[in-house]
């Protein structure tokens, strides 16, 4: 006979982070802190857990979910008082590591990409296909920099300046986080770790980017021996509207379009 509360074995939450980081889901899903933060408060909440497991599966996104993905996290781990592991899959870059930084320590596949530690930005400069298509672009602002690098007129010097102050700013931010959580650890010079590249998981550990290479249910029997229980916490379902009909907008397009550009950028 089965009786569940009274299984005593360990028992570690297993949450997966699937996906790009966005502001917001798109049709494929999509990682922020409106759909992370439910699994999260659940996992840590977890009866008699010993340890949060974070399956990790991102090759970035929005600088500012992930920001407060990793902080949610943090803030849980200290009031719950909870060892957190990353455990890496395919891939824990730019803001998919800026996530995975958030654990105590990092756990990766030899053949996982880690790193990117870095901050893009990228868009088309649409003002010569308007001219061919007769059309007449018409745009008024109140504030001088209110049309800031706007895509249908040539791009201005000064624009190209304020867009990267701002990504200096931010990359400032993501390279703080790493050297708050992982500094003593890591083995590179600052130049060479934070200019973007990327490392796979066997070169990471070496370098300090990850603690030992495994998986969740490995390093989990490692902890915590062979009775260890993982239970898994899953996320919200789609709606079902969504789930029968995933519909081919524009805006859809786009967002395939650009999650298969930020794996690409990793060669995955």
């Amino acid at each position: 006979m089965n009786l569940p509360f009274l299984d005593r074995r360990p028992r570690v939450a297993l949450v997966r982070l699937q996906g790009t980081i966005t502001p917001r889901p798109g049709i494929g899903g999509g990682l922020n802190l409106a759909s992370v933060a439910p699994q999260l408060d659940r996992a840590f909440g977890l009866k008699r857990a010993v340890a949060v497991f974070l399956v990790i599966n991102s090759p970035g996104g929005s600088p500012v979910q992930s920001s407060l993905i990793a902080g949610h996290i943090r803030r849980l781990a200290t009031e719950k008082k909870l060892p957190v592991i990353a455990c890496v899959e395919d891939a824990a870059a730019s803001g998919g590591y800026w996530i995975a930084c958030a654990a105590d320590e990092i756990v990766t596949d030899p053949a996982s990409i880690l790193g990117s530690i870095g901050v893009i930005a990228a868009g088309f400069g649409f003002q010569g296909a308007l001219e061919k298509l007769g059309v007449e672009r018409r745009l008024r602002t109140a504030g001088t920099e209110k049309s800031f690098w706007d895509p249908f007129r040539p791009e201005r010097p000064e624009d190209a300046a304020r867009l990267e102050g701002l990504l200096e700013e931010l990359h400032a931010e993501f390279r703080n986080w790493v050297t708050e959580r992982r500094g003593p650890k890591l083995k590179l010079p600052p130049g060479e770790a934070f200019t973007g590249r990327f490392w796979p998981g066997r070169r990471a550990v070496e370098l300090g980017l990850a603690d030992r290479l495994g998986d969740a249910a490995g390093e989990a029997r490692r902890r915590f021996g062979e009775k260890v229980r993982l239970v898994p916490i899953g996320g919200p379902r789609p709606p079902l509207l969504r789930r029968l009909l995933p519909g081919f907008s524009a805006e859809a397009v786009l967002a395939v379009a650009e999650e298969r550009a930020a794996w690409a950028r990793l060669g995955l």
